[in-house]
């Protein structure tokens, strides 16, 4: 199985309002930068979003080391609390509705289809690539903005 590193993250200027996300893919010597963006959304929305259209990229099963800054992600994943909402028809502990269920139910397939290693990375701290993404992830909400 390919191993692939995956970096991702997602901005919001306003929560909810224009927004991007960027990825990075490293595969070997080869490197893969992608971005894009909704004019009203939820930064969380978007760190799902660089999550999915990452690992949607992948032609194959693959074992994907995974790194966000979002906790959202990385605790929705590894604690389980998205295939316990799925479980629930898209609902929380409480009885109210989990969000972004779509997005959710797009990368629990995802993550069933790949051998997804998840990292959790400190934003806007020293990690090179994760850097890049919120770079990518800003340029791209700015062309929504105003």
């Amino acid at each position: 199985m390919k191993k692939v590193t995956i970096y991702t993250d997602g901005a919001c200027s306003g929560n909810p309002g224009p927004g991007g996300w960027g990825a990075v893919l490293i595969y070997g010597g080869h490197r893969l930068e992608m971005s894009g963006g909704e004019r009203q959304t939820t930064n969380n929305r978007m760190e799902l979003v660089a999550a999915i259209e990452a690992m949607s990229r992948l032609n194959q099963p693959c074992e994907v080391e995974l790194w966000s800054d979002s906790r959202y992600l990385v605790d929705g994943l590894e604690k389980g609390w998205a295939k316990n909402w799925r479980s629930r028809g898209w609902k929380k502990k409480d009885g109210s509705p989990a969000l972004n269920p779509e997005l959710w139910e797009r990368l629990l397939e995802l993550c069933e289809e790949h051998t997804v290693t998840l990292h959790w990375v400190k934003g806007h701290a020293e990690n090179r690539e994760n850097n890049r993404c919120d770079e990518l992830a800003v340029m791209e909400s700015k062309k929504f903005a105003g």
